[in-house]
Formats: C-alpha cells, sequence, structure tokens
C-alpha cells in the first residue's frame, strides 16, 4: 500500500474539488462562449418515431418505387395512432434506402399528399448507438470498477466541454486559438485528477501532455500560413461561410482548432505512460540520477512512439478513406492530388499530431527528471 505524504490533499476531497471544478468551468465557461452567439433560424423538426405494422403495396415508378405502409407512432402526442404513409425508394440516386418491411422502426414527417399523411424520412439508427453505448459503459466499469466509473465522467465532462462550451465560442464569432487552449488545458487537467488524483504523476504528466499539444498547434499554425491554408477544403466548410454570422468564422483557425483538439487524446496517452513507468522506476530505484531516468524515459519513449504516430496516421487516414478513394478513382495526378488542399490537410493533421507526441516523449522525461529526483545536497566535510 503506497503511502499518503503529509501535506498531500486527501483523494476524496480532490475527487470531490475536482466534479465540483467541473461543473463550474462548463457553466461559467458557456456563459462566456455564448456571449454574441446568434440566433439561427432553423424551423422546428416535426418528424416522430413509428413502428412499420404492414406493407399494403408497391407501385412502380420510372427511377424507383413507392412503397405504402402501415405504421404507429412511437412519438409527440399522438403516440399509439395508427397511420398510413409511404416510403419513396430512388434507384438513381445515392445513397439507396431499403424498402421498409414490418417490424422496422423508422422516422416519419406529415405532409400534405394526395398519396399519403406521412412520409418516411430515415431509419431510426440512433436506438442502437445507445444500446452498444451502454455496453461499452458497462464494459467500463466492469474491467475498470472504480477507475472506469470516473473514465466514464471525465468522457462526459469532455463531451460537455466540446459541445456546450467550445463549439457555441465558435458560432459566437470568438477567438478559436484562445478557446482551444483554454478547454484544452481544462480536459487535461480534469482527466488527470479524476483518473488519477493530484500527485506527481499527474502533474508530470499534464505538464508533458499540455506542452506536446503546445507544440501540435505551433506547428499548424506556422504551416497554414507558410502553405497558404484557406481551410476551405471540404462542403462542410463552404456551408460555414453561408452562416449568418456578425463574425465570419477563421476557417484557418478551425484547420487549427481541429489538429490540436485531435491529437490531445493521443499525447495525454503519451505522457501518462512516461510519467507511470518513470514512476515505477524512481520507486524500485530510489538513487538512480536523473539523466539515468532521462534514458529511460527515451528508451519507453522510442517504443511508444512508433504505435501512437501510427495511431494518429491511420485514424486521419481512415476519416477521409471515401475521399481518397474517389479522387484516386478519378486518376488525379499525383502531384496534383498531393498539393491538394484537402489532402495536405490531412497530411498536416497526421505530421502536426505526430510531432507532439514526438516532442511530448523528452520533454515528459525531463520533466519527470526534475520533479521525481531531487537534487542531492552536498554532505559537509568531515573534519577529524
Amino acid at each position: 500500500m503506497v503511502k499518503r505524504s503529509e501535506g498531500q490533499p486527501k483523494p476524496v476531497l480532490v475527487y470531490i474539488l475536482t466534479i465540483i471544478f467541473s461543473i463550474v468551468f462548463i457553466v461559467v465557461g458557456r456563459y462566456f462562449a455564448t456571449q454574441g452567439y446568434p440566433e439561427f433560424d432553423n424551423p422546428q423538426s416535426t418528424s416522430v418515431k413509428a413502428k412499420v405494422t404492414e406493407i399494403t403495396s408497391t407501385q412502380e415508378l420510372d427511377n424507383g418505387q413507392d412503397v405504402y405502409f402501415k405504421a404507429v407512432l412511437l412519438s409527440s402526442e399522438q403516440k399509439g395512432e395508427a397511420i398510413e404513409g409511404y416510403q419513396r425508394v430512388y434507384t438513381n440516386y445515392y445513397p439507396v434506402q431499403e424498402p421498409v418491411k414490418a417490424g422496422d422502426r423508422i422516422m416519419v414527417y406529415k405532409v400534405e399528399d394526395k398519396k399519403a399523411p406521412w412520409v418516411m424520412q430515415e431509419y431510426l439508427r440512433f436506438n442502437y448507438i445507445t444500446w452498444l453505448g451502454i455496453l461499452f459503459c458497462l464494459g467500463v466499469l466492469l474491467f475498470g470498477r472504480f477507475k472506469g466509473l470516473n473514465t466514464l465522467i471525465s468522457l462526459l465532462f469532455t463531451c460537455l466541454a466540446i459541445f456546450a462550451v467550445y463549439i457555441p465560442s465558435i458560432l459566437s464569432g470568438q477567438s478559436i486559438y484562445l478557446w482551444t487552449i483554454i478547454v484544452c488545458l481544462y480536459i487535461i487537467v480534469m482527466t488527470m485528477l479524476l483518473i488519477n488524483g493530484l500527485d506527481k504523476k499527474s502533474f508530470c504528466a499534464g505538464l508533458g501532455c499540455f506542452s506536446g499539444v503546445l507544440v501540435a498547434g505551433l506547428v499548424t499554425f506556422i504551416m497554414s500560413r507558410m502553405m497558404n491554408l484557406t481551410g476551405m477544403a471540404t462542403e462542410d466548410t463552404l456551408y460555414l461561410t453561408m452562416l449568418e454570422l456578425e463574425k465570419p468564422i477563421d476557417l484557418r483557425a478551425i484547420i487549427f482548432g481541429t489538429i490540436t483538439i485531435g491529437a490531445l487524446g493521443a499525447v495525454m496517452d503519451v505522457a501518462m505512460d512516461i510519467s507511470t513507468s518513470l514512476n515505477e522506476i524512481r520507486q524500485h530505484d530510489p538513487e538512480i540520477g536523473r539523466m539515468d531516468l532521462i534514458k529511460s524515459g527515451f528508451n519507453i519513449g522510442r517504443d511508444v512512439m512508433g504505435t501512437m504516430a501510427n495511431t494518429l496516421v491511420l485514424a486521419y487516414i481512415g476519416c477521409d478513406l471515401a475521399t481518397t478513394l474517389l479522387l484516386a478513382a478519378y486518376n488525379v495526378g499525383t502531384m496534383e492530388l498531393l498539393n491538394m488542399e484537402l489532402m495536405i490537410n490531412e497530411f498536416l493533421d497526421a505530421l502536426a499530431g505526430s510531432f507532439g507526441i514526438l516532442m511530448t516523449l523528452p520533454l515528459t522525461s525531463f520533466i519527470c527528471s526534475l520533479v521525481y529526483v531531487k537534487k542531492k545536497k552536498e554532505q559537509p566535510p568531515v573534519y577529524y
């Protein structure tokens, strides 16, 4: 059993204070992030859940077919009401929907149409994601127990920080660079305190992680200007320019935020690995010197570096695999392909994130050597 050193806060107190700090950050952060938040003219969705009970008929068309069905509403004020609707299945447009069948759960919306008063919009898919998420949470709790619970809580606060604070701050026209750093710093501190508590390991890992993330962000900031990136590489970014905002979104800053936050998880993992490993070495060899501890950190880092760099590269390639396949299929010239902003963004994502990991290894090792190994006091001379 590891003894708690005198003066070190109790784990329960740190845990409670971290929860309170996180709640305060979300509430206060959202207040400041939504200053100047625009009011979008979004019509309320009229879609409701329904369950298909019977397929009544099918009508063939030149470009597809209409599938007529009966269903029961599962939500809204008319829950349990029997309705009639139809699904338009196009065969010359993508994606092609599968024709509905009895027992399917779908989303429908009401229309003024002579064919039927309700039209199918989409299959109801989120229920499956919900169950998968519940299974994941149960697995984390079963395997990690109390640490697993802390993992889920930290994941919840991370999602709240992104969706309740970070995204509103961008739409409000505030500095993306500033809010990226603030949110990253909060996620690092909150995660380290909830998962590991307030100790030397968390301090070293947190400081090393923040340093690595800053390196990744700095590389992104410099390279995006050197390569004259506009940030307008996909249809999604084009739609952002169409939003009616008083202050247009800085698309180049979006690149900074995307890469910095995207690299945060991997950098945090690396920093914690190095900090924990060097702490174990220090525990087993109290007399180890700083340089020896740094060398140990470098040796551990060499093994970690390859897998973590692959993690980032493969993640970014996987996200845009369809786009890469499309460009390759149309025989775009190699140099033209490599110089497209879309591809350059992917290369920059992978390289800047990997560079952050690369610098996290020595920085965390150096920080650990300063914190774990105390400088030996010189012994006073002995006179006989």
